[in-house]
C-alpha cells in the first residue's frame, strides 16, 4: 500500500487528488494538508512527524511550491509536483537535490494524457513550419502566467528548431506586450484569463501557404486524475528525477 500525502487539499485539483487517492485500492491517503483547513495538517512538516508518507502530491501555489519540494526530498519524502511556477533554475536544484538525496521527484505541468499528447505532437510537427505561437487560455483565478504547459510546450519545440519566427519583419509594439512573451525559440506565448475557462491551449504553426492549429480542452478536473496516480505509482518505484509527464507514458 502507497501511502500518499496531499498539499493543497481543500483547492479543486487537491479535492479531487484526495478522491482519487482513496478511490484507489493499492494507495491510502495519511494526510491531507492545506495552510487554511481545520482539523487538517496545515503543513508538511506537521504531517510529517506524525505521518510516513512514501509519496506526497502538491497542489498548492507558485510561492510555496519551491520550499514545500525541497523540504519533501531533504526529508525523504517522493514527492509529484502538479503546482506550477517553478522556475529554470529551481526545477534545476530540484533535479539535483533529488539525485543527491536519492529520492523520487516529479514534476508535471499537466496531467491531462491529451494535453501530454499535444506538446508531443506539437513537438513532431514543429520540425516541418517555419513559425509557431501558443496562445493558452485559463480561469481568472490562475496566479503564473504563462501557464506550466505553455512553457514545456515552448521547451519540447524548442528541440525541434531553433527558431520559430523566420521571414517575421522588424516589429514595433504600441502597446507594451501585445505580441506576448517571448520564450524558446522566439515562439511567442500569450495568456488568456477568464472566468468560463478550466484549461485551454491552441499551438498555431504555419509555413508558406498553410496553418496548423493543435487545440487541446479541459472539460473537467477528473481528466487530470489518470496522471496524477500514474505518477505516484511510477514515483513510488523510481528514485530519479522527471520532468514531464510525457516521459512515463
Amino acid at each position: 500500500m502507497i501511502k500518499v500525502a496531499v498539499c493543497g487539499a481543500l483547492g479543486k485539483m487537491g479535492k479531487e487528488v484526495c478522491q482519487a487517492v482513496t478511490d484507489c485500492p493499492d494507495t491510502e491517503l495519511v494526510a491531507m494538508i492545506d495552510i487554511a483547513s481545520q482539523g487538517m495538517y496545515h503543513s508538511i512538516e506537521d504531517a510529517h512527524r506524525v505521518q510516513d508518507i512514501d509519496v506526497l502530491v502538491d497542489f498548492t501555489q507558485p510561492s510555496s511550491i519551491y520550499e514545500n519540494a525541497k523540504f519533501c526530498l531533504n526529508n525523504g519524502i517522493k514527492i509529484v509536483i502538479g503546482t506550477t511556477g517553478l522556475k529554470d533554475k529551481e526545477i534545476e536544484t530540484l533535479r539535483n537535490l533529488s539525485h543527491i538525496k536519492n529520492t523520487g521527484c516529479l514534476i508535471a505541468p499537466n496531467f491531462s494524457t491529451g494535453a501530454v499528447l499535444m506538446m508531443m505532437f506539437a513537438k513532431l510537427a514543429g520540425k516541418y513550419f517555419d513559425n509557431a505561437e501558443i496562445i493558452e487560455l485559463h480561469h481568472n483565478q490562475k496566479k503564473d502566467a504563462p501557464s506550466g504547459t505553455a512553457i514545456k510546450t515552448a521547451n519540447l519545440m524548442a528541440e525541434a528548431k531553433k527558431d520559430y519566427t523566420k521571414g517575421n519583419c522588424e516589429e514595433t509594439e504600441t502597446i507594451n506586450g501585445a505580441r506576448g512573451a517571448n520564450s524558446y525559440s522566439n515562439i511567442h506565448i500569450h495568456s488568456v484569463r477568464m472566468p468560463g475557462f478550466i484549461a485551454s491551449q491552441e499551438v498555431i504553426l504555419g509555413s508558406q501557404g498553410q496553418i496548423m492549429t493543435i487545440r487541446h480542452d479541459t472539460m473537467d478536473r477528473k481528466c487530470y486524475m489518470q496522471g496524477v496516480m500514474l505518477a505516484v505509482h511510477y514515483v513510488f518505484k523510481k528514485n530519479n528525477f522527471t520532468y514531464g509527464l510525457e516521459n512515463i507514458l
